[in-house]
C-alpha cells in the first residue's frame, strides 16, 4: 500500500515515518516486536473496558458505537497476531440495573453482509422482508393477558438487565395492550428526531442518549418522552409475515409502516437508499433482511440465524492508524501537519492521508505514529479528523518545524530547511505568469538537479543546465526555455504577486521605485490597507532578498522594475 507521493532526497518533504510499516493495515498484524504489540494490545483493552464502563455504569457514551465496533475489532485482531485467543469479550452496549432475567426468546444477533452477501441471500430464499435497523438499544417485552410484565435488555442474548420498572415508566412503551393478548415483542428503544436524515447526520449520538436515560436514577419526564419504542417482531407470532405484522398494528404499533415485502420494484437497494437519504424519527445505521419462514422459535439462540441478515451503510466514520507524521511548508510559511494513515474507506473513497489544519491543532492533540484516529468526511467530500481515539504506549519521537522559522519573507534562497517553501513559492511564481505545463514536479526535478537554487534561478538557465535534471531532454528544455522567455512579458501585476507581494497593494499606484518608498504611514493611508496589512508591505518592499529580486529583474527588463 504506498502514499503515491516521491519523498526527493534533498528533503523537500520534512516526514516522518516511524514505529509501523505499510503491512499494518486493519485485519493484518502491526509490524511491532511483540512485546510492543503486547503492550498496545493491553492499552486498548483498557480503553475498551474504560468506555463499557462508563456506557454501563454512567450511561455515558465515550465513543461514538461505529467507532467502538471498530476499536473492538482491532482489538480482537491484535491479540490474534499475538497468537492467544480473544481475553476481552466486549460488554454488550446497554446500561446496567439492577439484577438480570431470562430472555422468553433468545434475542439472535445478526450476521453483517456486503452487497455480494446480500445478493446472495436474497437468490437463495424467497417472501423477504426488510427493515430499516433502528439505531438504539434492544429491549424483549414480555406481556400477560395484556399487561406488561417484563422488561430485558438485549444483555448477551440469552440474559439481560431487568429493566422492568423503567420501561413501565416510557410513555412510548404500552403498559396494556390494545388486546388482553399475552405476548412477547422485540424491538429497539430509540431516541426521537425530527425529521432524521441519516445521510446528512451520521453521529447522532442517539444510542448513547438512550442508554445514559436508562441508566439515570430518575430521568426527567421530557426525558422519559424523548424514547421511542419500534418492535421489530413478535417472536411467538403468527408463521406469515403479513398476519404478524396486521396484528402488530391492531396492537397500536407502527412495526407495518416500516417493514416491507421485497419485489423487483422494490428491491432491498431501493429501501436502504431510501432510509438512508429520507427524514425519518430515529437514527439508523442500515437495514435488516429477513425471510418470513424461520424456525419455531423454542430452537433459537444468540447466535446469528440463517434466516434474516444485516446489510449496513457505508462506514461513515472510519477508525485509522497513524503512519507517519508530516509537517509541510507552504508559500507563506505556514506549517501544516499532516497524517499518512494506513487506509480506510470512506463513502466509497480510499482515504490515506488527512490534513490538521493547523500546528496548534497537532500541538494539541500530539498525533504520533501508531496512534487512532477517528476520520471522517466533510460535506461528504474532504477527509477531516474529528478526534484522536486513543493513543499508543510507545511515543515515536517527532520535532516539528518552529513556526518563527518560517514567515512570508523566508526562504527565497535555498538554505538549510528551506526546500519545501521554496517548492511552493516556484509553483506559485509559475502559475502568477501563466507558465504552461511547470508546476511542482518540474521545479522538484530543477532544485533535485540543483541548477534552482533560488526564486528567479530560471531566469538565465540554459538548455544543456536544464537537461541536467531527471527526466528533461532536448525538446521538454526547449518547451520550458520558450515558457521562461514568455513569462518576463507577464504584466506588472502579476509579478507582484508571484514575488510575494502581499494582497492590498495596486500596481496602479506606481512602478517599483515608488511603491518601494512607501513608508508603513503611507501604505497605511492607502484605500483598503488597515495596520497589519501596512506593516506586511512595508516588510516586503524593504526586505533586502525582495530588494535584489527587483534589481535582478529590472536588469532583465521587465516592465515596472
Amino acid at each position: 500500500m504506498q502514499s503515491g507521493r516521491k519523498i526527493s532526497g534533498c528533503g523537500l518533504l520534512v516526514m516522518w515515518l516511524m514505529g509501523v510499516t505499510l503491512s499494518a493495515q486493519a485485519g493484518q498484524c502491526p509490524d511491532w516486536s511483540q512485546e510492543r504489540l503486547a503492550l498496545e494490545s493491553h492499552a486498548l483493552a483498557e480503553h475498551i473496558e474504560i468506555w463499557d464502563r462508563a456506557y454501563h455504569d454512567q450511561g455515558e457514551s465515550l465513543i461514538d458505537d461505529e467507532l467502538y465496533d471498530q476499536a473492538v475489532a482491532r482489538l480482537t485482531n491484535w491479540q490474534a497476531c499475538l497468537g492467544e485467543q480473544v481475553s476481552h469479550q466486549p460488554l454488550s452496549r446497554v446500561t446496567s440495573s439492577r439484577g438480570t432475567l431470562d430472555h422468553p426468546f433468545a434475542q439472535t444477533g445478526l450476521n453483517k453482509v456486503d452487497d455480494d452477501g446480500v445478493r446472495r441471500f436474497t437468490s437463495r430464499r424467497d417472501n423477504l422482508w426488510i427493515q430499516p435497523k433502528v439505531d438504539g438499544v434492544a429491549v424483549t417485552l414480555r406481556y400477560q393477558d395484556g399487561e406488561l410484565v417484563e422488561a430485558v435488555s438485549r444483555g448477551d442474548g440469552e440474559r439481560g438487565q431487568n429493566w422492568t420498572a423503567r420501561a413501565q415508566q416510557i410513555p412510548a412503551v404500552p403498559n396494556t395492550l390494545l388486546s388482553p393478548l399475552s405476548v412477547v415483542l422485540q424491538g429497539e428503544l430509540y431516541w426521537r428526531l425530527k425529521d432524521h436524515i441519516q445521510a446528512r447526520n451520521p453521529a447522532t449520538g442517539a444510542r448513547g442518549a438512550v442508554a445514559g436515560a436508562m441508566a439515570q436514577a430518575s430521568p426527567t419526564s421530557q426525558t422519559l418522552e424523548q424514547i421511542g419504542l419500534f418492535v421489530w417482531d413478535r417472536p411467538d407470532g403468527p408463521t406469515d409475515m403479513a398476519t404478524r405484522l396486521a396484528e402488530l398494528t391492531a396492537l397500536g404499533f407502527d412495526t407495518a409502516d416500516y417493514t416491507h415485502h421485497l419485489n423487483d420494484q422494490r428491491d432491498a437497494t431501493y429501501w436502504r437508499e431510501t432510509w438512508f437519504n429520507s427524514p425519518l424519527p430515529f437514527a439508523t445505521d442500515g437495514v435488516v433482511l429477513k425471510q418470513a419462514e424461520r424456525p419455531g422459535v423454542r430452537r433459537w439462540s444468540s447466535a446469528p440465524p440463517e434466516w434474516a441478515v444485516a446489510w449496513k451503510y457505508p462506514t461513515q466514520q472510519a477508525l485509522a492508524q497513524v503512519r507517519g507524521v508530516e509537517f509541510r511548508v507552504g508559500r507563506t510559511g505556514r506549517v501544516t501537519p499532516l497524517l499518512w494513515l494506513y487506509p480506510v474507506t470512506l463513502e466509497g473513497r480510499r482515504i490515506s492521508r488527512v490534513s490538521l489544519g493547523s500546528l496548534e491543532r497537532w500541538q494539541t492533540w500530539d498525533v504520533r505514529p501508531g496512534d487512532q484516529v477517528a476520520v471522517t468526511l466533510a460535506g461528504l467530500t474532504i477527509p477531516q479528523v474529528t478526534e484522536v481515539v486513543w493513543q499508543t504506549r510507545e511515543r515515536a519521537a517527532l520535532s516539528a518545524p518552529s513556526p518563527e522559522r518560517y514567515h512570508l519573507l523566508s526562504c527565497f534562497t535555498l538554505t538549510p530547511g528551506c526546500e519545501a517553501q521554496l517548492l511552493a513559492r516556484l509553483s506559485f511564481l509559475s502559475d502568477q505568469l501563466g507558465m504552461q505545463g511547470v508546476g511542482e514536479g518540474t521545479w522538484q526535478a530543477l532544485i533535485e538537479a540543483d541548477v534552482v537554487t533560488e526564486l528567479l534561478g530560471w531566469m538565465e538557465l540554459t538548455p544543456a543546465q536544464l537537461r541536467q535534471a531527471q527526466g528533461i531532454g532536448e525538446v521538454r528544455a526547449a518547451a520550458l526555455e520558450a515558457q521562461f522567455d514568455a513569462a518576463r512579458a507577464a504584466p506588472y501585476s502579476a509579478w507582484l504577486a508571484a514575488l510575494g507581494m502581499p494582497p492590498g497593494a495596486n500596481a496602479r499606484l506606481g512602478d517599483w521605485d515608488t511603491l518601494a518608498d512607501y513608508s508603513r504611514a503611507d501604505w497605511q493611508s492607502t484605500s483598503g490597507v488597515g495596520a497589519m496589512r501596512a506593516e506586511a508591505l512595508a516588510a516586503f518592499f524593504s526586505h533586502s532578498e525582495v530588494q535584489r529580486m527587483a534589481a535582478q529583474l529590472q536588469q532583465a527588463g521587465v516592465s515596472g522594475f
